[in-house]
């Protein structure tokens, strides 16, 4: 009796865990059910054929590769949703989200959604990444509008239109080490943020007040764009006195010295004027200013100056601007403007500054332009501030002195093409892929192209053609540089340094063609699949062009192999080395040391242009391109289990 009672308890418990089981699995809905249900939520989803391939019957994962377009997977598990650049806008569905238990990391970056944040909290405190920027959200956040999110470790949020403070919520964020929240409207002061190793970025907002003192290290560019922040690392805060009464006696006194100072000036003025001495050197100092690394250029001198030759500014002081489609600054807005020294180059030094405009320019300070008058320099300029195409970095004004030149432009913040191949990653930053790569060069060859159409009279439309010359906006998007100043520079500074002069051709017959562009556009797309820096940028002397087409050549020449290819382009997942053989080619013509037998660049367009992002004819997917904002989004190379709730064992 005793065993029939104990197995029929046993049973009974059996058939109440197999019950609580069933109603679990029932009232819980599978990932790919929340998955659709959250795409019904957006609009343009349904009708795009980024997330056409959504399908239940289809596993989301296989291995580290998605089934889904927008899905990040390891080990066969989902995690992440990357829907970047998509064309999604509508309502964020977090109620759904927020029953993703898997989910660890969201980019919805480059979409249309508007409106108020969404209930960002509600999506729980294992989110380790969200990544908002470039969409049109606005309005104030909430103060609590991250409370609870204790895992979160990056918020990027930047080029949107929201407004109000900053959330304090954020400061109980205990492993937040980045927050971007650049090019919106937000307003009053900064929270003292205590965060281990955190970054931040809150330029061009409205924010005011003394930046605190744990952000003091953090790079002035963090923080240019807000008129009424000071404090390390901007300018000093000013320091309110309390105001005395001044006796009637030292007022007078102060009023009978102010004008006997005043006429001791106007007598110098008039001994200057009547002798006819050399004015005062106000332009070399102004723009010597631009040497200084202060959050303010030149300010003090300049006031200086400018109030003792002010004749002088008017005459020479002057940014000539090229282009009547942007607002216009003047020199003095410049030498006071917040600025920050980019580098040092073959040319001169660059130097981003926040004019009051809106958004940050860039300064680029030449020394080797002296061989070219005023007049014709002026000209030269003027045909340059016509240029206008995508892929072509616009001019924007200029100055002229003989001894130094001044080129304005706007400022990229994504850096250049040599920075993202060459430079060092971290481990957020996953490296550009094959479609990334692919959009860079047919972008490059397109601004190359239109240089030749619109500049037909020089023999090099662009003579200085090389990977660090090669702009990428936030779209990853290229922009072409540096063109067309071969006319400009000093030949003997041009012979050593610019690209154009260590082609074969100069180095054997020092002579230049219209195809010496096309060799560098060759050595340029070689350094894009190989991933190797051209020791062609830096040698000089015969056979300085060999370095790194010599090498492609000898790989090749051995074999047609994957081997020449950089590895960090993933090529795997796209199924696309028919398609990198194919720009390889390419890349080779456009390097043949033969000038007679190297490719034009018409020919090199066409062919570049019918290239694919996958070796499949109807490959249409972008949803693993690296056009996102550098370190904006998690790689699945780069997982750690600080950052993910599962192990990259398990």
């Amino acid at each position: 009796m005793a065993s029939s009672a104990r197995n029929h308890r046993c049973l009974l418990l059996f058939c109440l865990l197999t019950t609580m089981m069933i109603t679990s699995s029932y009232g819980q809905e599978s990932e790919p059910a929340l998955l659709i249900k959250f795409k019904s939520s957006l609009e343009n989803a349904t009708s795009s054929s980024s997330l056409g391939n959504w399908n239940s019957s289809v596993p989301l994962c296989t291995g580290n590769d998605s089934n889904w377009n927008g899905l990040l997977c390891l080990n066969g598990q989902f995690y992440g949703l990357r829907l970047e650049s998509m064309g999604l806008s509508g309502n964020l569905d977090v109620d759904t989200l927020s029953q993703l238990t898997n989910l660890l990391t969201m980019s919805i970056m480059n979409n249309n959604f508007e409106g108020p944040l969404p209930n960002v909290k509600k999506i729980g405190g294992r989110l380790r990444g969200l990544f908002l920027s470039n969409n049109r959200f606005s309005g104030e956040l909430p103060d609590d509008a991250f409370a609870g999110m204790k895992s979160i470790r990056r918020i990027l949020m930047a080029n949107n239109e929201f407004t109000g403070k900053i959330p304090t919520s954020l400061l109980g964020i205990p492993k937040l080490v980045e927050l971007q929240i650049q090019n919106n409207k937000f307003n009053g002061t900064i929270p003292a943020f205590n965060q281990q190793d955190f970054q931040i970025n809150a330029a061009n907002n409205r924010l005011e007040g003394p930046i605190p003192s744990q952000l003091s290290t953090q790079s002035a560019s963090s923080f240019a764009g807000n008129l009424e922040l000071c404090g390390k690392p901007m300018a000093a805060c000013a320091t309110s006195k309390k105001k005395k009464k001044i006796p009637i006696v030292a007022i007078i006194l102060a009023s009978i010295g102010g004008l006997i100072i005043l006429a001791i000036i106007l007598f110098a003025l008039f001994l200057v004027h009547k002798q006819r001495k050399k004015p005062t050197q106000y332009e070399k100092s102004s723009v010597k200013n631009l040497n200084k690394k202060p959050s303010v250029l030149g300010e003090e001198k300049y006031t200086k100056s400018r109030h003792h030759h002010h004749h002088h500014h008017d005459k020479a002081g002057k940014l000539y601007f090229v282009r009547r489609d942007r607002e216009k600054f003047d020199l003095e807005d410049l030498l006071r403007a917040p600025a920050e020294v980019l580098g040092s180059g073959s040319f001169g030094s660059s130097y981003k500054a926040d004019v009051p405009i809106g958004k940050p320019i860039v300064v680029r300070r030449f020394r080797q332009m002296s061989n070219m008058g005023k007049e014709d320099f002026h000209e030269h300029m003027r045909s340059l501030g016509k240029l206008s195409h995508p892929n072509v970095l616009p001019l924007v004004a200029f100055y002229y002195r003989r001894e130094e030149k001044l080129l304005v432009t706007d400022f990229v913040d994504n850096g250049s093409l040599a920075s993202h191949l060459h430079g060092k990653r971290n481990f957020n930053q996953p490296s550009l892929d094959w479609p990334s790569r692919l959009k860079i060069i047919k972008g490059v060859t397109r601004g190359l192209a239109y240089l030749y159409k619109e500049l037909p009279t020089l023999t090099l439309p662009h003579g200085h053609l090389k990977s660090s010359n090669v702009l990428l906006d936030y779209k990853f998007e290229p922009l072409v540089a540096d063109y067309a100043l071969v006319p400009v520079i000093n030949k003997d500074h041009a012979k050593q340094f610019m690209v154009a002069y260590k082609s074969p051709e100069y180095m054997q017959n020092e002579r230049l063609t219209r195809k010496t562009d096309v060799w560098s556009l060759g050595i340029l797309i070689l350094e894009l699949l190989t991933g190797r820096f051209p020791a062609n940028y830096l040698k000089q002397g015969k056979g300085a062009n060999a370095d790194l087409a010599m090498w492609v050549n000898s790989v090749v020449r051995e074999e047609w192999t994957g081997e020449v290819f950089d590895k960090d382009m993933n090529t795997t997942k796209h199924n696309c080395e028919g398609e990198m053989l194919k720009l390889l080619k390419i890349g080779m013509c456009c390097c043949e040391m033969d000038v007679a037998k190297r490719c034009d660049l018409m020919e090199a367009l066409h062919k570049i242009e019918e290239l694919k992002e996958s070796d499949e004819e109807d490959y249409s997917s972008n949803s693993y391109s690296y056009a996102s904002h550098q370190g904006e989004m998690y790689s699945s190379k780069a997982i750690t289990d600080d950052d993910f709730s599962f192990s990259r064992n398990a």
